[in-house]
Parts: structure tokens; C-alpha cells; sequence
């Protein structure tokens, strides 16, 4: 009954354009590139081209017939001009190149179609592809996940049937992709390997049972908790060493040498901010002059048959689809302009500078009041866009991070105190590296007043591990 309940509130306040609009924005540019080819291949109404049909409509006159389609409607009311002034000249960034192969997700999401789905779980799947960090993990939990799909896309599913379909993904290449956490990782690759080898049985034993006492290489007291000789330790923990903690960066790697495709250009002249939206991987859109013919061979046709209506009715549909698409791709490029320059007006003193320490706190719930909307709207946005600045390319989720008070009571980005702490570490001695709590005290003096529970998170964040396994011989 409750889902019932909630499906209904959901289907009225979601059109289809809007969920449309909510996978488009979630997209990459070479993933853009890749639907709109994709779109113009399924759907015969959507051409690519800059040609209007503006000129063309006003020839026509209105029928009123009753139970006829109105031409009209698909001859004049033809989307917006995306020629709009926040988009950047295609042959001015030329020097940007698109990537030749396919991206991480697109690699998941072509192997993907090899599993074994039913109509309802494929949307599914590709959400949970679309989730995965470009590590390979899945980093989100799932009752959030289960949220999302409800909120954002309509679909009501299950703990259950999530978890299911994760485990097939889980089945792709590279092996471990779609952990939730490095044991996860760890244990997917090991169990496809040989388990009649005895090495790595011990090491799915190791990691499945003491995973901690692994991870602080307590090895001593791991021999003598499984019974394990020194010479079998030693070979478990060679076939662990093998693994690959990343599996995402595998892949990612194949990409390394392909120019990253920037969604805005950041210029900065006499103080003045200018964006750009690029738009070289997104192709002028319009309805086909094949079909605006046929629509006027219609119109012109005294006496129409049924055969003839069934015909039209079928031509509203694809028409109606690329009008949708086009309208999406449209209100995309707007919603994507609107949050580069929240944040770039939010961050004005870094901007201007290029220092990290004048970057203020900022979280999307801030750019969201900025330009009233959602906040999973902002993420999307923030979690997959890059942005090319005097300062180099970066992506937007960079430039978030909470806030901090100083000693003087200013509010600082907790940015600055990550790349103070990280200075810190670079420069202890090796022989003798400092704890979390010495590490407190260090930016303590630095004038950052940091609990030695916050400075394990960010060094944890930072990827830097703990003292013991610092220290070097």
C-alpha cells in the first residue's frame, strides 16, 4: 500500500523530460556524446544540424479538423536556438580533444549487456554502474541508493534486488569492481582465482576472518591465530600483495594519455569572470526535414485514411521524443551553466588567486539556495564536470569542502588544514612519524585548532596512513 501510495506522488511530480533530464545531467561529455549519437541512430525525427525550421513554418496555416494532428505544432513550435551566448566557439577550442576510447563506465556499462536482466532490473544496473567511483567502488550505501532510484527516477525497488543485481556486476572485469569496501575488493579477486591453491585459501581465510589484524600487520599474532606457518603466512600475504586495491584505476589508466574533455572554460580578464560552456561534444539537434516534408505532404492531403492517421500518430511519437530530447539536452546546458557560476562567484577570492587557502567552506546545500535547486541536482553536477582554469583542469567536486574555525576565528576550508596536515607528513622523519595526536598538535601550533579524531579522518581522506605503517627502516 505504501508504495502504491508513493509511486502515485512520485508520477505526479516527475514528467518524463525531468527524469530524462536527471540521467543527462549525471553524464560525462564523452558519455553525452555517446547518447546523442545513440538518440539520433534509434529515433528518425532527430537529426544533428543548426538548421532552423523557424522560416519554414509560418507557410502553413492551422487545421482544425477535429480528430486531426496539428502540424503545426511540430513545423513551428520548434525548441529554443541552442546557440546561446554561454557556449564557447567550437573552432576557438579545437585543442580540446575528445576521448578515443571508452570511458571506465562505458566499459562496465558495454560489458553489462551481457547479463542475464529482466526489462525492470536494467535501469537498476545501470544506476549502480553509474554509482560506482572511478576507484570501482561503490561507496554509497544502499538504503540511499534505493532512495534515489524512488526520487529521481521512479523506480521502486528493493534491498534485496539491489544487492542481487550488485553481485552481477560484481562478476565484470576488471575483477573486484563494485566493493563496497577494500575487504569486499580484496576477497571478489581472490575468489576468482584458483581456490585448490592453498595460498589462496589461507589468504580468503585471513581476509574473511581477520581482516583487521591484516590490515596492522599484526602478522605474528596471525600466524598463531589461524595455525599458520611462517612460510604460509608469508606466501598468503604475497598472493593479498598481487591484488588489486583499485580496481577502477586499471581501467582508468588505459584513459590516462586521452586529453580530459572540460564541461566549462574559466577565463579571467581585468578581474571579470567568464564561463563557457563547451560545447564540442554536443552537436546541434533538430527535428528532420525528412519528416517536416512528410508533415507538409499531410497537411496538404484533402482526404486522409486511416491507414494515413495510424501513420501520423506514429510520427507524433518520435517527433514528440526528439522535441523531449532536444528540450533535455537544452535545459542540461542551462542547469550546468547556472552551478559553474554559483560556485565560481562563491569562490571569487580563489579564483582570482589560485591559492588553496582562499577557498571557502562550500557544500551543496549552499550552491542549491544559491540557484534554487535540489541538491542531488548540484551533486550530479559537481560529481562528474570539470571545469579548465588559468590553474589547470579541474573537477568541480574539488572545490567542496566543509568549514573550520581558526585560532582568530576565521572560517577556513577544511582544504587548506588537509594540505597544511599533508605538508606535516612530508616532512617528518621517517624513523620516528608522527601519531594523529602529534599531528594534532602540529596544526595546533599552525594556528588550526583539529581534534585527533578529525585528523585521522582527513589523513585517512588524504589516503595516508597511520604512524606504524609510516615509519621506515
Amino acid at each position: 500500500m505504501l508504495n502504491q501510495k508513493l509511486q502515485l506522488k512520485l508520477s505526479q511530480k516527475l514528467s518524463p523530460q525531468q527524469i530524462q533530464l536527471m540521467k543527462l545531467i549525471q553524464l560525462t561529455t564523452a558519455e553525452l556524446e555517446q547518447k546523442i549519437k545513440n538518440e539520433i541512430e534509434e529515433n528518425p525525427a532527430l537529426e544533428q544540424g543548426n538548421e532552423s525550421l523557424e522560416n519554414d513554418s509560418n507557410e502553413f496555416e492551422s487545421d482544425d479538423n477535429e480528430g486531426d494532428i496539428d502540424v503545426d505544432e511540430y513545423l513551428s513550435d520548434e525548441p529554443e536556438d541552442l546557440n546561446q551566448n554561454y557556449y564557447t566557439n567550437p573552432e576557438e577550442n579545437s585543442n580540446f580533444q575528445t576521448k578515443s576510447s571508452l570511458s571506465f563506465h562505458q566499459f562496465l556499462d558495454n560489458q553489462s549487456k551481457n547479463l542475464i536482466l529482466k526489462d525492470s532490473e536494467k535501469p537498476l544496473c545501470e544506476f549502480l554502474i553509474g554509482s560506482i567511483d572511478e576507484s570501482g567502488y561503490l561507496r554509497r550505501e544502499i538504503d540511499d541508493i534505493i532512495d534515489d532510484l524512488a526520487f529521481t527516477q521512479n523506480i521502486i525497488t528493493t534491498k534485496n534486488e539491489v544487492i542481487s543485481i550488485l553481485k552481477k556486476i560484481q562478476d565484470l572485469d576488471p575483477p573486484g569492481v563494485g566493493a563496497r569496501s577494500l575487504q569486499e575488493c580484496l576477497l571478489i579477486q581472490l575468489k576468482k582465482k584458483n581456490n585448490s591453491k592453498e595460498s589462496v585459501t589461507n589468504s580468503i581465510k585471513i581476509l574473511e576472518n581477520e581482516f583487521e589484524m591484516f590490515s596492522k600487520k599484526k602478522f605474528s599474532k596471525l600466524s598463531e591465530k589461524l595455525n599458520l606457518s611462517q612460510e604460509d603466512l608469508k606466501e598468503s600475504i604475497e598472493e593479498i600483495s598481487r591484488l588489486n586495491p583499485k580496481p577502477g584505476g586499471s581501467i582508468t589508466s588505459e584513459f590516462s594519455n586521452n586529453s580530459i574533455v572540460p564541461d566549462f572554460i574559466l577565463t579571467i580578464e581585468d578581474g571579470n569572470f567568464i564561463v563557457e560552456l563547451n560545447k564540442r561534444n554536443s552537436p546541434e539537434l533538430r527535428l528532420s526535414n525528412s519528416y517536416k516534408n512528410i508533415l507538409e505532404g499531410y497537411k496538404n492531403d484533402p482526404k486522409k485514411t486511416k491507414s494515413q492517421n495510424q501513420a501520423m500518430q506514429f510520427l507524433k511519437q518520435k517527433l514528440d521524443s526528439a522535441k523531449w530530447f532536444i528540450e533535455a539536452i537544452e535545459q542540461r546546458h542551462q542547469t550546468l551553466f547556472q552551478t559553474v557560476n554559483a560556485i565560481v562567484n562563491f569562490q571569487k577570492n580563489y579564483f582570482l588567486t589560485g591559492e588553496e587557502t582562499d577557498l571557502k567552506p562550500m557544500i551543496l546545500k549552499d550552491i542549491a539556495e544559491i540557484i534554487n535547486m535540489d541538491i542531488s541536482t548540484i551533486s550530479r553536477v559537481a560529481n562528474s564536470k570539470y571545469i579548465d582554469t588559468p590553474y589547470g583542469i579541474k573537477l568541480l567536486k574539488s572545490y567542496f569542502s566543509e568549514g573550520m574555525k581558526n585560532k582568530e576565528g576565521e572560517e577556513i576550508s577544511t582544504i587548506e588544514i588537509k594540505k597544511i596536515l599533508k605538508e606535516i607528513v612530508d616532512e617528518e622523519d621517517k624513523n620516528k612519524p608522527f601519531s594523529d595526536l602529534e599531528l594534532s598538535k602540529k596544526l595546533s601550533n599552525k594556528g588550526y585548532k583539529v581534534a585527533r579524531r578529525t585528523v585521522s579522518k582527513y589523513r585517512e581522506q588524504l589516503e595516508i596512513s597511520v604512524a606504524r605503517l609510516r615509519k621506515q627502516l
